[in-house]
């Protein structure tokens, strides 16, 4: 875990790894207001957030570069202190697909740190490509396996079906739950694959997996398996794989896949950490190298519920560009 910079404090709730102070957050907050109220999803509006990152206090930048180069042992870096502007918050959003088009000071903080990490990222089937998406309860999906849901959702990583996954997934907490026992969970590879055995290893490098789209791209995409063609759950390095996997949708082919897949799972478990977020806490996860999921929650409609704001990140743009019409940041296949 970095250390703490000096003049900083940790979040005792959440132990995050970081945190600004209040001068920071004070600057971080009046740079944001100057995105605001413009539409986020402009290729212009981008622009100017990826300038403004340039301000934002040295500190903070500092510590989001070390974890670009190396996202250390467990692939996530927690950030607190962040401007959310929690006094002006609207109720919290009760509607599918809830998504943000309008900056607001929590859009425009999450926006300058994709632009630090690399460039946001959005797909079209999910969200109607919206590159800042609430994450939030919704009336009537409480067992949804998605971002609208309250029942636990297991690990998985975002959106490995796809040929240009998110490098990274960034979340932003404007709200916490009201009984405080909401938690995103996390498991890196980095320390799940010494719990692995050599065979299971093996098999889950070997293409004996499939993996569909997720519920949030719609009931069709997730139920459909033709054209998708079987890809391994770890690749690149032997001791430092790369991860694609989402433990709902990632089917094995084969006996030892099987068997690989469950023994992966139980690693996960084993070495997850619950974070419990509070309002200004920011979460980076390397999605490269890091499972997430959520434990259950109450919701209780009341427009004060849980509020996270997601973002996707690449760290290469352009390596995608025959799927992003007019070279923006919306992969519309």
């Amino acid at each position: 875990m970095p250390e703490t910079t000096p003049g900083t404090t940790r979040s005792s709730a959440v132990a995050a790894d970081w945190a600004l102070d209040p001068a920071g957050a004070g600057a971080c907050e009046r740079l944001a207001r100057t995105l605001c109220p413009d539409q986020v999803d402009t290729p212009e509006w981008v622009a100017r957030a990826r300038d403004a990152w340039e301000d934002l206090p040295f500190p903070l930048r500092r510590e989001v570069r070390r974890f670009r180069r190396h996202s250390g042992p467990n692939g996530t870096l927690v950030i607190g202190g962040l401007p959310v502007d929690q006094g002006a918050l609207p109720a919290t959003p009760a509607v599918p697909g809830s998504v943000q088009r309008r900056a607001t000071v929590s859009a425009a903080v999450l926006t300058m740190v994709a632009c630090g990490l690399g460039e946001p990222l959005a797909y079209r089937a999910e969200k109607s490509g919206a590159l800042v998406q609430d994450v939030v309860p919704v009336p009537g999906q409480e067992s949804f396996h998605g971002n609208a849901g309250s029942v636990p959702l297991s690990f998985h990583t975002e959106n490995g079906f796809h040929p240009h996954p998110p490098d990274y997934v960034i979340f932003l907490c404007l709200r916490a739950d009201h009984d405080r026992i909401a938690g995103m969970r996390v498991a890196g590879i980095r320390q799940a694959l010494p719990l692995l055995t050599p065979a299971s290893r093996q098999a889950l490098f070997a293409p004996e997996f499939i993996t569909t789209p997720p519920p949030s791209f719609g009931p069709d995409a997730a139920a459909s398996k033709s054209g998708v063609e079987p890809r391994p759950v770890l690749s690149g390095a032997v001791e430092d794989p790369d991860i694609r996997m989402a433990q709902l949708v990632t089917t094995p082919l084969t006996p030892r896949a099987v068997a690989a897949l469950t023994e992966f799972g139980r690693a996960c478990e084993v070495t997850a950490r619950t974070l419990r977020l509070n309002p200004g806490d920011l979460v980076i996860i390397d999605n490269r190298v890091t499972v997430h999921g959520r434990t259950a929650f109450h919701p209780r409609y009341d427009g004060a519920d849980r509020w996270l704001q997601r973002t996707y990140v690449t760290t290469d743009l352009r390596r995608s560009r025959d799927h992003r019409p007019h070279d923006g940041h919306v992969l519309a296949r």
